[in-house]
């Protein structure tokens, strides 16, 4: 892809001074429109060490509306982002709707130095860019513009820039270095920017030695980019607003409805008969809050996190069970996030946004009460999510789990399955007592009604999520006592293997 690069280009101090001011009008006034028309816009500047990466960055936040604007740079890890998967510091900064991110180096960075410097076999770097891939298309799936820019130098020109930023005392530390391995670095790169360059999110290789060229010629990419956008996304409501429907939930054909019942359905295998005595349990559960109690020590001690997600149909007891395993562990050493309905400022991100940025460090456990599966649960059956936005999210779920296994962290999932009968039971038991009516709500009972809608729903998650990496565990929990010593005894098998 260097080869495209017009080497040798530039802008005389005339023409860039009658663009400039005309450039930075439309560019700042496409930025204004962006807020309207609510899509993120994510800025990557990658290339060459000289090649003006660092005065690209000061001149877009001089350019554009600071107040709908943030740059990240992306050096050395933080002892905090090295205790969470890689894209953990990437996802955090990602920007909502109708804002622009700037990635001053990005997910490219990583795996170019770990292969220039032998860390890491093709193999894995290729790996590694497949999953860059993903990533990139699971955010422009979700709206997201990324404009990637690349500014390149040849040999010469490196070495030329490189001794006009020592002589001004603004050298990188590892600028020189980087120079001696010029061209496995090019090498390298231009691999992984084959690789990458997609329909979705396509590189723009700029020669960067002239200044004035450079600086152009990224304000103009990016002028296009989002206007671009910007006419689609307009055509595309307009499309919405004059033929589509608006989402309505999900119609279930009567004949799968009737197959849903039948044992055909991974749920029906469940055996809701399991019980146990109050003697029984009382000895299981003191048996294994106290294995648990060690064990969350031990998993601090060996730097090993841990995430759980708890579903289940509406009163199944995941409270209850909840606070059983949260009983057994130092409150120190754990932190329960209770998900509902997103707020305006998660609604402004992608959906997995919010489960990335409550991953707990090294040694720590994440206990989530309802999850990301909402995507493929409540959000496909109520329409919330259209049809190909739930029907990806099964890979995009899988991707993001299979990363926190290979990070270390420990995953266990648990549905809590219950009859229709006993539901039924436990609501009217919540609505009879007083301190447990606020337990009950109008949605509950809306909920119910699409039993059979919801019970497809989550056989097929289970099904095309329950992974080597992060399976599903099925929990009978018509008797609070079984699934509660079952969800016990599954956490601790698991992070003892793990430990």
């Amino acid at each position: 892809m260097f080869e495209a690069a017009e080497l040798g280009q530039k802008i005389s101090r005339e023409v860039y001074d009658a663009e400039l001011p005309k450039l930075r009008a439309k560019l700042l006034n496409a930025h204004l429109e962006l807020r309207a028309q609510k899509f993120p816009v994510i800025v990557i500047v990658s290339g060459a060490d000289g090649g003006g990466k660092g005065e690209t960055v000061h001149r877009l936040n001089e350019w554009l509306d600071p107040r709908g604007v943030q740059t990240h740079a992306f050096w050395e890890a933080s002892d905090e982002e090295r205790e969470r998967p890689s894209f953990w510091r990437f996802w955090r900064a990602m920007p909502g709707r109708g804002r622009i991110g700037i990635f001053f180096g990005s997910w490219y960075t990583g795996p170019i130095i770990q292969r220039v410097y032998g860390d890491i076999k093709r193999s894995r770097l290729d790996t590694e860019l497949d999953r860059i891939v993903a990533f990139e298309k699971m955010l422009t799936d979700e709206g997201a513009l990324i404009v990637k820019l690349w500014l390149h130098l040849s040999k010469k020109a490196q070495k030329r820039a490189l001794g006009k930023l020592e002589r001004m005392g603004r050298l990188g530390p590892e600028d020189w270095k980087h120079f001696k391995m010029y061209d496995r670095f090019t090498r390298i790169s231009e691999r992984a920017l084959r690789h990458t360059h997609t329909g979705f999110a396509p590189w723009q290789v700029i020669e960067a030695a002239d200044r004035r060229y450079r600086e152009l010629t990224i304000g103009r990419i990016l002028l296009a980019a989002i206007e671009q956008r910007g006419k689609t996304e307009a055509g595309e409501s307009a499309a919405k607003a004059g033929v589509l429907p608006p989402a309505t939930s999900v119609a279930v054909p009567a004949a799968r409805k009737a197959a849903a019942k039948k044992a055909s359905s991974i749920l029906a295998h469940v055996d809701l008969t399991q019980r146990l005595t109050d003697a029984q349990y009382g000895r299981a559960l003191e048996d294994l809050q106290a294995k648990l109690s060690r064990l969350a020590w031990a998993a601090r001690e060996k730097r090993r996190s841990m995430v759980m997600v708890f579903e289940g149909w509406d009163a199944a007891g995941k409270g209850s069970a909840i606070r059983r395993v949260t009983q057994a562990v130092d409150p120190r050493l754990y932190r329960v996030v209770g998900i509902a309905a997103p707020t305006e400022e998660e609604r402004a991100q992608h959906y997995l946004w919010r489960f990335w940025r409550h991953l707990p460090r090294a040694g720590y456990t994440t206990i989530f009460d309802r999850s990301w599966y909402g995507r493929v649960l409540v959000e496909r059956v109520e329409g919330f999510a259209s049809v190909p936005a739930w029907s990806r999210a099964y890979h995009e779920i899988n991707e993001f789990e299979e990363q926190l296994s290979e990070h270390g962290i420990v995953v266990n999932k648990f549905w809590l399955q219950i009859s229709p009968e006993e539901q039924l039971r436990r609501f009217e038991e919540r609505q009879r007592i007083d301190y447990k009516q606020y337990k009950i709500t109008e949605e509950d009972w809306r909920n119910r009604e699409k039993w059979d809608a919801y019970q497809i729903a989550v056989d097929d998650m289970v099904a095309r999520c329950s992974t080597e990496f992060a399976r599903w565990t099925l929990v009978a929990a018509n008797d609070k006592k079984f699934a509660r010593v079952q969800i016990l005894k599954t956490i601790v098998e698991r992070l003892a293997a793990a430990l």
